[in-house]
């Protein structure tokens, strides 16, 4: 079976149009992105009354949506809430439901992963990256990252990037007593990259809340479903999962990633390139014209 990439969901158009709304439309966007997606599972009255606005008021950001009203809006939410807490063994069910014999693995894999990506940069908010970017870039601040379960790995992977581009970095590992370690310190002038996708943990959502009431800033990479992270987030990046297996894929959230860092490396121009000149010279992995090992290590 080629499964298709999720389509653009009830959030993320939601930040689309927000820059561009009448206030009162911007104070209910923010209130269903705050509370994303159950608070618009709320009735009508309760959504405006939450956003100090009217029903009217909510109707018309609906319509703006392209929905014939607010039921549709939220059948879009529900059908996106099944979505969100999908679990490996309900992949296999759908799996199962097509023919996944007419078409190898390498053809699925291949259709499958390149749509997501391409979806994922057709949705990616380019003004959300520039925001990252600008914070990561900052080296004034300290940048850590942390994950889940799996998207752990992709924390690391960013780490690895940042150290080599600026100082002052660091990954903050999964169990309870590494999350109690970094609050201790964190505040204001720190940045937090976390990685949550759906199946979502609570300790990531937990630090992330943590974090936020400290005045940190914080960067959300996660799904087209948004981690409940999302209501404490200054900056959201999300990326299509799907995958030619029962396992979301992080494929195109890597995608992401090098695209942050090249914007990044843009960001620190001159500053970055030194860093990295300077990490070569010390690491000791060049290998020169000659065939010898330039750096530190090199006798």
């Amino acid at each position: 079976m080629l499964t298709t990439p999720e389509p653009s969901t009830v959030a993320a158009q939601l930040r689309e149009v927000l820059p561009k709304l009448p206030k009162a439309e911007q104070r209910v966007a923010r209130a269903l992105l705050a509370g994303y997606p159950t608070v618009g599972l709320e009735p009508l009255a309760a959504v405006a009354k939450l956003a100090r606005t009217s029903a009217a008021t909510v109707l018309r950001l609906a319509y703006r949506l392209g929905f014939e009203g607010y039921p549709e809006l939220q059948q879009a939410l529900k059908r996106e809430t099944q979505q969100r807490y999908a679990s490996p063994l309900a992949q296999y069910g759908a799996a199962e439901a097509g023919d996944q014999e007419s078409v190898g693995v390498m053809a699925r894999s291949r259709s499958v992963l390149v749509d997501a990506t391409t979806m994922t940069f057709d949705q990616l908010p380019e003004g959300e990256l520039a925001r990252a970017a600008e914070l990561i870039s900052d080296r004034s601040r300290r940048v850590s990252a942390a994950g889940g379960r799996f998207s752990d790995m992709l924390a690391r992977y960013l780490v690895a990037h940042l150290h080599q581009l600026r100082p002052n970095n660091a990954h903050v590992g999964g169990a309870t007593s590494d999350h109690a370690a970094y609050l201790l310190d964190v505040g204001r002038r720190d940045v937090l990259v976390l990685f949550d996708y759906r199946r979502y943990q609570r300790e990531t959502i937990m630090l992330a809340r943590q974090a936020a009431a400290k005045d940190a800033k914080i960067i959300l990479l996660t799904d087209p479903w948004l981690s409940p992270a999302a209501a404490v987030a200054d900056v959201v990046l999300p990326a299509q999962v799907t995958s030619p297996s029962p396992f979301d894929s992080l494929t195109p959230a890597l995608a992401v990633i090098e695209t942050l860092v090249a914007a990044v490396v843009e960001q620190l121009g001159e500053s970055g390139r030194e860093r990295v000149a300077q990490y070569d010279q010390l690491a000791g992995d060049v290998l020169r014209d000659d065939g010898d090992w330039a750096g530190a290590s090199a006798t």
